[in-house]
């Protein structure tokens, strides 16, 4: 039997932000934080970084040089109880120093790519938790089950009353949006 790494060992009340800020970085690229515990992700096949790598592209290219688009970075979602997730994509206020912790108030869109492993946290928890925080849009890519050279984009917008996320719409096969970057994709192009 093989025994956890020192870093596993959590107290009671969970991982502080503190204690996540002083783990290496190579760790912190492979968890997210849940309430304060570790959640250990696998690491995503090849296909999946292929279509978050050139989304981002694409999403870089059609924001400007007021946005920042980027992929495999933190956004610190809660303090207390330490709440951290790692969009696949997330795009955010380029006024934000490099050094700075990234907080959903600096973003305007995340997007995940659903994988077999994460369909319950793409599907419900975070955008539940995006939505919570105050996070304006919300896509999530999905391939279809069928065909996995087929993608869906799940689009959403925040409604700020409810503080919860209204479909906006569902697109197949091609990608045309104004807000919120003007961007017209073919999903072939991704795969």
């Amino acid at each position: 039997m093989t025994a956890l790494p020192d870093w596993m060992a959590l107290p009671p009340e969970g991982l502080s932000a503190a204690e996540y800020e002083a783990l290496p970085e190579a760790v912190c690229r492979r968890i997210e934080i849940v309430d304060g515990a570790i959640v250990v992700t696998p690491a995503p096949r090849r296909s999946h970084q292929k279509i978050v790598r050139r989304l981002a592209e694409e999403l870089a290219l059609a924001a400007g040089p007021e946005l920042t688009v980027d992929f495999d970075v933190d956004l610190r979602l809660r303090d207390v109880p330490l709440l951290n997730r790692r969009p696949n994509i997330v795009v955010y206020d380029s006024a934000l120093p490099d050094e700075a912790v990234l907080r959903p108030q600096h973003c305007l869109l995340v997007v995940e790519v659903m994988s077999p492993g994460s369909v319950t946290a793409d599907q419900t928890d975070k955008p539940a938790e995006y939505a919570a925080a105050g996070i304006e849009h919300f896509w999530r890519i999905e391939r279809e089950p069928q065909d996995d050279r087929r993608l869906t984009a799940f689009r959403c917008r925040l409604d700020p009353t409810t503080r919860l996320y209204a479909p906006a719409r569902a697109d197949t096969g091609k990608l045309a949006v104004s807000d919120p970057v003007d961007l017209r994709i073919d999903f072939e192009s991704l795969l």
